[in-house]
């Protein structure tokens, strides 16, 4: 099996342009949402407004009006398990992937299903990352998010353009990456989204040894794909400590 920085090859104008596509769906996804899907951060503010008042807390800066300066790390970590549940449960349901239809001005034909994966995979990433405190707004955290849709991890991909890191990932190791690491790590993400994403996506590749049989292959692939990238999400966005 290919890990997560192998580049696929791919040959044509068409491959092309789903490589672009797919990298800006993810960018809109997180930052304004696509159709009836809203961004990351109304994704993530929802789940925060169910949290009990016993877990509130004034907000540090009094102008600021999101819950996520008001609720504790414990219980921001709870919502992050949620996202994810929700996340790989909405993947595994065919209505609402095939019930997204024309959500978006799409310049290639892409399966309903494929669609619907990546926008469901690229919000969770993006509210992860927004709850983890990060500017899902910044190019460095857009290339992260990016990365991890395709569910990669940012050790591994940081590895393949020859950059050694510590044992451990933190928030302030991210920023201090050299933006031309990034752009490295960009170029290579596009195609890693087609390998995941891309019309002739593989069982195989993506959920071998899963014991899911008949019709509900799809599915069962989609979901795995989706509680990988939470899981990478969690890696990939560590805490600000």
């Amino acid at each position: 099996m290919a890990n997560d920085t192998d580049v696929v090859e791919h040959d044509g104008d068409s491959s092309n342009a789903m490589v672009r596509f797919f990298q800006g769906l993810v960018v809109k996804v997180t930052e304004e949402g696509v159709g009836p899907i809203t961004g990351s951060i109304p994704y993530a503010e929802a789940r925060l407004s169910k949290v009990g008042p016993d877990e509130r807390a004034p907000a540090v800066d009094a102008d600021d009006e999101s819950l996520r300066h008001q609720v504790s790390e414990e219980a921001i970590e709870r919502v992050i398990d949620r996202l994810i549940k929700e996340s790989v449960a909405a993947s595994s349901t065919n209505g609402f992937v095939t019930g997204l239809g024309g959500f978006v001005t799409m310049p290639i034909t892409v399966p309903a299903n494929v669609a619907g994966a990546l926008v469901i995979n690229a919000r969770l990433v993006g509210s992860v990352a927004y709850l983890r405190g990060y500017d899902i707004s910044d190019p460095h955290v857009q290339t992260i998010v990016t990365l991890t849709t395709a569910g990669g991890t940012l050790g591994s991909a940081l590895h393949g353009v020859g950059v050694k890191i510590g044992t451990k990932l933190t928030a302030q190791a991210i920023k201090a990456i050299p933006i031309a690491v990034i752009r490295k790590i960009n170029a290579r993400v596009g195609f890693m989204l087609l390998a995941k994403y891309g019309t002739h996506r593989s069982v195989l590749t993506l959920a071998k040894g899963i014991p899911i049989a008949g019709g509900l292959v799809g599915a069962g692939v989609d979901a795995a794909l989706t509680a990988l990238v939470g899981r990478a999400a969690k890696a990939n966005f560590p805490a600000h400590i």
